[in-house]
């Protein structure tokens, strides 16, 4: 305690004591401090809804610029579905799946497929194995 304080003290008696040490907050004990407020922890990302997939061709034998894209709600189809595989070639092919087939590739089960046979003069009669799946 300071000289000021200690002669205000004695010369005011004990009530003045109670007081003083009132108003200064008691014994002179402080309590802590409260922690740091943290954070909740991020929710888990969600996973990505079904038709998030990307299906369509994995690989493609002799490819000169076909390409292929299955739509994904085309997974779950009770008929045939046909696809073009044209993509940037200047020819087309077609592919056909079963619904047996696009049950297995939305499993993640690679399917492979031949496409029909083009006549085009410039790569000659061909056609091509198509291997699709998502992922």
């Amino acid at each position: 305690m300071d000289k000021s304080r200690r002669q205000l003290l004695s010369s005011a008696g004990g009530g003045a004591l109670a007081l003083v040490l009132a108003s200064c907050g008691g014994s002179g004990y402080s309590s802590p401090a409260p922690p740091p407020m943290t954070s909740p922890p991020p929710a888990p990302t969600p996973p990505p809804p079904p038709g998030a997939l990307t299906c369509g061709a994995v690989s493609i034998s002799a490819n000169h610029g076909h390409a292929l894209t299955i739509p994904a709600a085309d997974l779950d189809s009770t008929t045939n579905k046909t696809y073009s595989i044209r993509g940037t070639a200047d020819h087309d092919h077609t592919i056909t799946l079963t619904p047996a087939q696009l049950a297995s590739i939305k499993s993640m089960n690679a399917v492979v497929v031949q496409s029909t046979i083009d006549m085009s003069t410039l790569f000659g009669t061909h056609l091509h194995d198509v291997t699709t799946n998502c992922s």
